[in-house]
C-alpha cells in the first residue's frame, strides 16, 4: 500500500504565503508524478498543479503558485504566494505511483489540509 500524507495548510491573511508538503510512503517502485487537487466548500474538486514529465498549472494559480519535488524523499510541495480569499480550499495530494511488483501505475491520494486566507 501507498500513504500520502499533507501537512503546511492553516490560516493566511490575503497576500500572504503558504508551503504545502506531502510526503508518499509504502511500497513504491518509483513515482510518475505528483500533483496537488484543490476543492473548495460547495464546489468539486479542481487540479492545481503537476510535476510529472513537465510542470503545469491551472490558470488560476500561474504565476502565484509553483510545484516542486524531491525524489529521493518521494515529496511534493506547493509554495503558495500572493494567496487570495478564493485559494481557500481543501487541497490535496495525488501521486501516480507504479509498486514494486505491479504491472500498472495508480493514483493515490492524501486526506487533505485546510488552507483559509482571510483578514
Amino acid at each position: 500500500q501507498v500513504q500520502l500524507v499533507e501537512s503546511g495548510g492553516g490560516l493566511v491573511q490575503p497576500g500572504g504565503s503558504l508551503r504545502l508538503s506531502c510526503v508518499a510512503s509504502g511500497s513504491i517502485f518509483t513515482i510518475k508524478a505528483m500533483g496537488w487537487y484543490r476543492q473548495a466548500p460547495g464546489k468539486q474538486r479542481e487540479w492545481v498543479a503537476t510535476s510529472g514529465g513537465n510542470i503545469n498549472y491551472a490558470d488560476s494559480v500561474k504565476g502565484r503558485f509553483t510545484i516542486s519535488r524531491d525524489n529521493a524523499k518521494n515529496t511534493v510541495y506547493l509554495q503558495m504566494n500572493s494567496l487570495k480569499p478564493e485559494d481557500t480550499a481543501v487541497y490535496y495530494c495525488n501521486a501516480d505511483v507504479l509498486q514494486y511488483g505491479a504491472t500498472w501505475s495508480r493514483a493515490y491520494w492524501g486526506q487533505g489540509t485546510q488552507v483559509t486566507v482571510s483578514s
